[in-house]
């Protein structure tokens, strides 16, 4: 009898344990394909001519590509501190652009997107740029050992990444907290204070940089023959080659793919492509009209074009949910002599918008968002529904079923509806940040660009125009997407509404 009874419960607990597994397995498989500097106008999906991007065409055409969809930020560190928290990163000191040596920025504390997944079952990854500070404090890092904190300590299990962007030093990859193919007998000092006594410059030898010139800055450290900001030692075989990064980013992102076929994954998948130093692989130099800047928007495009041959071969494609989006707008001359801007020819990096990255005008945030989950998101679909990105969060948690603890992504909204098209509409408006923490008020009608104390309107060496002002500046965007005229003057009544509204959105503190 009692040899009976285990043989009941030993089959109870293999159901229990099928049906576990049944149920999580219908849990879809979550990417975020994040991009670098990607223009709203840079893909043949959204209209270029100049560049084709068969691969993220074909995202699109079996998803929705949204049309009025915004980074939180104009600048990098400030939207990716806002995806990953669900937190607008002005509400936050220490979240500008980051130096490379920069502390962690979001700290264990914090729950993040990440944590999310993880305590929903799911193994969790980051690859490719970071650019949200390692270790507990900023220069003090010792990057000939583990680093006491890292992305382990914010909810990923598994992490391949840059520390910074590839125009920053240290050029090396960190896996799960450390070095990678760390070499003892090259140990690596970072400084962003002074330069390193023996170590050229790109300053004083310009003629070291054989692989890229420095047209503004980038001109310290010289690494695989190219200048950087800040200055470094040693590294020796752990030094990336830039030609090099697409592809071990991509390797080691398949690589988790394949390891966690068989349960639920969630992926962040940081490009760096378009991000200056534009320093493509030989296999796509030489491929676009529009020289390096175009070579990388195909390497890109490979990338994803390789994770979704990978899910495809695994037959995990159709239980994989992808979002594909930029952290900013598009820059053409950041600082590299690359001929960027004069092969650029007809091609416009914003499209059809005023400004870039860095600016307060909707070439700074609005960016391409592509949605693919098949069975969920109808296929072929295009949506004006405003965006923003601060709501991937919200939205996760609301398909995972997800709890999430008192105070988690205080600014995040739940836009599944606006991403499966049953609302077309989307928010009733989105924030968007400037370089000089600018804050502008996007509805679907109306852009409203408060005053700003240092109003210079052109970044010169850029080329891009800002969009700050001294004086509170409306733009009727339903129907002048280009911004072209200000109306401040003739709607009063709408400037001191959406004045109002900022107040209160500002003076909304997080949920504690």
């Amino acid at each position: 009898m009692e040899r009976k009874h285990l043989l009941w419960l030993a089959a109870g607990m293999t159901s229990l344990s099928l049906a576990a597994r049944a149920q999580q397995s219908q849990r879809p498989n979550v990417i975020i394909i994040y991009a670098d500097d990607l223009g709203y106008g840079d893909l043949s999906c959204y209209g270029a001519t100049r560049v084709s991007t068969p691969h993220i065409d074909q995202l699109a055409a079996e998803g929705c590509r949204f049309t009025n969809a915004h980074a939180v930020a104009a600048t990098s560190t400030p939207s990716r501190y806002s995806l990953l928290t669900g937190e607008y990163s002005w509400r936050r000191e220490g979240t500008d652009i980051a130096r490379g040596d920069a502390g962690m920025i979001i700290r264990p504390e914090q729950y993040t997107m990440a944590d999310l997944f993880r305590n929903a079952g799911y193994a969790t990854g980051a690859f490719g740029k970071w650019h949200l500070g390692l270790g507990d404090k900023t220069g003090k890092q010792d990057w000939n050992a583990p680093l006491p904190t890292g992305l382990a300590d914010i909810g990923f299990d598994y992490s391949y990444i840059m520390a910074a962007t590839a125009d920053r030093v240290p050029c090396v990859f960190i896996e799960n907290g450390q070095v990678a193919n760390y070499d003892p007998t090259a140990p690596i000092t970072v400084s962003y204070e002074h330069p390193i006594e023996g170590e050229p410059t790109g300053k004083e030898h310009p003629e070291l940089c054989y692989n890229q010139q420095s047209a503004f800055g980038h001109n310290q450290a010289i690494v695989n023959g190219i200048g950087r900001i800040g200055y470094m030692k040693g590294g020796g075989r752990a030094l990336w080659k830039d030609e090099h990064l697409a592809d071990s980013i991509v390797d080691h992102a398949l690589r988790f793919i394949r390891q966690h076929r068989s349960e639920p994954f969630f992926m962040y998948l940081a490009t760096n492509d378009i991000h200056v130093p534009r320093f493509p692989s030989d296999r796509f130099r030489g491929k676009s009209p529009m020289g390096v800047r175009g070579d990388v928007i195909l390497q890109l495009d490979w990338t994803v074009g390789e994770v979704m041959r990978e899910l495809k071969r695994l037959k995990l494609d159709n239980n994989t949910l992808i979002v594909f989006s930029s952290d900013n707008g598009p820059v053409v001359n950041d600082g590299y002599a690359d001929r960027a801007e004069e092969l650029l020819g007809d091609h416009s990096p914003a499209g059809p918008l005023r400004g870039n990255k860095y600016s307060a005008f909707e070439g700074g945030t609005r960016v391409p968002v592509i949605v693919r989950w098949p069975g969920k998101v109808t296929a072929g679909q295009e949506s004006g529904a405003l965006l923003s990105q601060i709501d991937l969060f919200a939205t996760f948690a609301h398909l995972l079923g997800a709890r999430m603890p008192h105070g988690a992504a205080p600014d995040s909204q739940n836009s599944a509806d606006a991403w499966t098209g049953k609302d077309s509409q989307g928010r009733a408006w989105v924030v968007e940040q400037a370089l000089n923490h600018t804050l502008s008020l996007r509805t679907p009608q109306w852009k409203y660009i408060e005053p700003c104390a240092n109003p210079y309107p052109f970044m010169q060496l850029e080329k891009v125009e800002t969009g700050y002002g001294d004086r509170p500046q409306l733009y009727k965007v339903d129907d002048d997407i280009r911004e072209s005229t200000d109306v401040a003057e003739q709607h009063p009544s709408v400037v001191f509404d959406l004045q109002k509204l900022m107040r209160e959105i500002q003076g909304k503190r997080p949920k504690k």
